[in-house]
Parts: C-alpha cells; structure tokens; sequence
C-alpha cells in the first residue's frame, strides 16, 4: 500500500522533476499541492491527478500524508521544512536548505527532534557518470587527487522560471539571498565534496550582477556570476565558475586532476566521462547526458528519496551535508569569515 505527498510549491522545479518522479513511483498513491498562487496548484494537480491545498498547514495536520517536497522559495525553507519535520512529515527539501547556516541549523534541530527524515535535493550526486567518477576515485584508480575545476552556468533562472520574466524571484535579494551561488554553485560545491571525500575550507571569490537586470531594467540584487579558487582540508587546490550569463550551451562540466590521470565528467557531449591516462590511454564512458533546462529525464531523486523512507535507511544527502555545502556558499559571497581571517571576497 502506497502512501501520500505533498508539494509546497508549484514552480517549475515542481512540475518538472518532483511532480512527475512521484506520479511514476509507485509507493505513492497521491500528490496534495500547495502554492500561494492557487491557480499553479490547481495546475498540477489537474496535471498529476492529485488535489490542492489551501494552506501549508492543510498539509501538515493531514495525517494520511507521510512526505513532504519543499519546494518553496530559497526564504521559506526552514519556516515550511521545519514545521513539516515537527509536524511528523519526512521531508525533502530543495537546495540550498537555507538562506543561511544558522537557519539550516534550525532546520537540523527540527530534524533531530522529529525523528523523521530529511533529505536535500543535490541532484547531483545521482547522476551516472557523477557515481562512475565516485567509484573510481574511491578506487584510488587514478592515484590521489591533486587539483580540480568545476563550471555551472546557463543562460539564467527567467529560461527556466514557470512565468518567464525577470521578475523572477531569483533575482530577488529578500527572497533568493545568495543569487547564483545558491542556485547553481552549491550544487558543485555538494559535488566536490562528494566525488573528493573532502570539504572546501578556503574561499577567495569575486562575485558581482555583471549583466542581468530586473523587471525595471535595474541591475539585480544578487549576483549573476562568481569565480573563485578553492582549498579543501585535505590540501586539493581547485577553481569554480558560477553564471547565469552563458547566453550559449549550457556548461555542467567538472575536471578532476590525479596524479595518474585527468577525469573529465560531462565535458564532451559524445562521452560524459573521460579518463585520460598518463601513458596517453584514454577511457570513454557513454552514461546518461546530463540534465539541463531542456534535457527534462528522472533525476532519480524522488525514488531514493521514497526508498530511504520505506526502508528505514539514512536519506543520501543528508541535512550535516548540505550545511557544509551552505557554508562554503557563504564564504564566497563574504559573509562568513573564519577566524584565521582566511576567506576573502570581493564584489563589483
């Protein structure tokens, strides 16, 4: 017997990934929508066969639900995720998990208290040729890893907003808080961590709102591009790009430098993962492509998100990890210093 779900939120990243990956599990029986816009909740609900809700805490005080998506705006997380932890709901909960390490810790609190599950919607980690690089790497394969560079950049949030504008909440520094630093960035920075077994401990970034504007015309609040050199504990030396403003291809790609070879994931669309030898053999793995705006596949989240639920097992992004990525996100906007005085940014 299956149970049901609730969505806070019918954007887009409701109606393209968590929406449909619940409709075709089948532990789940029904989807319940919330949004303050309720013509988007009535939407998806006509869409997906499920019903609306009127308020968040309809579905809170809802006894047959047993899950909750939050996939609200990046302000609300730790009012609606916390509630729905405290309320006896599990929760999966879109990046970044809070507009601020302290407000995650609230959320890892309500966690605690609740018992129930908590899981951070990195998607990253579940891709196939994100694992293949995990599995080698763990391997020693490629010897230890020594530096790395990562990139995630498209033509920006109003592409791929359900409305289509610039008015868009991304650009909002109330709402959004860290720009494209939450929303593309820490999405590698989780990846780093994983793929290296390592956390990124030094920052020196420059980050400024190079090109986009709002719905006035205004440049934007936040920042729409970031680059920056990074330090982990365990000394690998890397760099990272962040943008809204690659008005081409769409650039996911991630290179790991060992001291055996050179790991190339998702940097030529024929292979998504390379592995160039020192002695000048080379590797190519045909695996899945990656998910971009216009490539809309399973992300596989929802299903290890429901399967850790129904097993009883510790959710695969975990509520400690997103706080370590959420940190690494506020050193490079400045808004952390350490107490070395080692982390530096700076602005346009």
């Amino acid at each position: 017997m299956g149970f049901k779900v609730g969505i806070i939120g019918c954007g887009s990243i409701a109606r393209f990934r968590h929406a449909p990956e619940y409709k075709a599990n089948p532990h789940v029986d029904q989807i319940i929508f919330y949004d303050r816009n309720i013509d988007r909740a009535q939407s998806l609900a006509a869409k997906f066969d499920g019903r609306v809700a009127n308020t968040p805490e309809d579905l809170f005080n809802d006894p047959t639900i047993a899950a909750i998506s939050d996939c609200s705006s990046n302000e609300a997380h730790h009012i609606h995720t916390s509630k729905a932890l405290l309320s006896g709901k599990h929760v999966l909960c879109e990046k970044p998990l809070a507009i601020s390490v302290k407000h995650a810790e609230e959320i890892a609190l309500a966690e605690h208290q609740s018992g129930k599950k908590l899981m951070v919607d990195h998607n990253q980690r579940f891709l196939q040729a994100h694992r293949k690089a995990k599995e080698i790497l763990t391997k020693k394969a490629l010897g230890e890893v020594l530096t790395f560079k990562t990139s995630f950049g498209h033509q920006g949030p109003e592409s791929w907003g359900v409305t289509k504008s610039n008015a868009t909440w991304f650009y909002r520094k109330d709402r959004s808080h860290f720009g494209v630093a939450g929303d593309l960035g820490i999405h590698k920075i989780d990846l780093i961590h994983y793929l290296l077994d390592d956390e990124i401990k030094e920052v020196h970034a420059f980050h400024g709102a190079l090109d986009k504007v709002n719905e006035l015309g205004k440049p934007i609040e936040v920042c729409d591009n970031i680059v920056c050199a990074l330090k982990t504990g365990k000394g690998r030396l890397g760099t990272a790009s962040f943008s809204w403003t690659y008005y081409g291809r769409e650039d996911n790609s991630t290179i790991i430098y060992c001291q055996k070879g050179v790991m190339k994931i998702y940097h030529q669309p024929d292979a998504q993962l390379i592995i160039e030898m020192n002695d000048g053999s080379v590797v190519k793995y045909e695996l899945d492509p990656i998910q971009t705006n216009d490539n809309q596949s399973s992300t596989g989240v929802i299903d290890a998100f429901i399967d850790c639920i129904v097993n009883d097992e510790e959710p695969p992004v975990t509520s400690r990890e997103a706080i370590a990525s959420l940190r690494v996100v506020e050193k490079m906007l400045g808004t952390l210093n350490n107490e070395k005085g080692k982390i530096k940014s700076e602005s346009k």
